[in-house]
């Protein structure tokens, strides 16, 4: 089974080598490019003030973050999250460069390109001279962005996991594409397992219709599989 971990940040400005530090990060687990549920999700201190033009983008003021703990506190869960499968974002060099930013401040090292897979390059090789960031791809494959009203970073993630499916061929929704029961949500699988073989009454007028109609027939399928119309009607 293939994981992947599709994640996004929120900073306060645009440039981590002139100080901009991260003060959201969200990421979510992916198994099959299809979310798992297993979510990641954690304000932080970024140790400075957050600009009121960076507030009027993502919606975080410097109170939103008050109390909350610094980078070097969340790393380890984060790297456990990540662990060393393919990371995935859109406009993934700003994130990569704002993570390595933070990773080396702590002493870390910074994250592996290779495992970066970034859909704006994806949307561009796709939609080439059109728009393509996350709101006008949304809109292109008619996914809801009524609740983005700032670029929350825990929802931004939500919408980017369906755009990611979308730009990797698209699948349909709620359609179960493979039989191995850990794919399976909880709910999905007690439904698979609950599923119990019963048998079909056939009534006596019912039999002897199937009967009528299957002798009317020139050289019936039922005669080939068994040479009797009844007992195959019976089934």
């Amino acid at each position: 089974m293939s994981r992947a971990v599709l994640f996004d940040t929120e900073t306060t400005g645009l440039d981590p080598l002139l100080g901009d530090r991260v003060i959201e990060i969200a990421a979510i687990e992916l198994h099959n490019d299809l979310p798992t549920g297993a979510v990641f999700h954690q304000l932080i201190d970024p140790e400075r003030d957050i600009p009121a033009d960076a507030s009027r983008i993502h919606g975080l003021s410097n109170a939103d973050v008050v109390g909350k703990p610094k980078f070097g506190a969340i790393v380890d869960d984060l790297l456990a999250f990540f662990r060393t499968d393919p990371l995935i974002a859109h406009n993934a060099a700003f994130d990569f460069g704002f993570l390595d930013a933070e990773l080396m401040r702590v002493g870390r090292p910074g994250l592996d390109r290779a495992r970066m897979i970034d859909t704006l390059v994806l949307a561009k090789a796709r939609f080439p001279g059109m728009p393509n960031n996350l709101d006008a791809l949304c809109r292109r494959f008619d996914i809801d962005l009524s609740a983005r009203t700032t670029h929350n970073a825990l929802l931004d993630c939500k919408l980017l996991a369906e755009v990611y499916v979308e730009l990797t061929g698209g699948r349909q929704r709620g359609l179960l594409l493979e039989t191995d029961s850990a794919s399976l949500s909880l709910v999905q699988y007690a439904a698979v397992e609950n599923r119990r073989a019963r048998a079909v009454v056939v009534s006596d007028a019912e039999r002897a219709a199937h009967e009528a109609f299957v002798a009317s027939l020139p050289d019936p399928v039922w005669h080939k599989v068994d040479g009797s119309a009844g007992s195959s009607g019976a089934r």
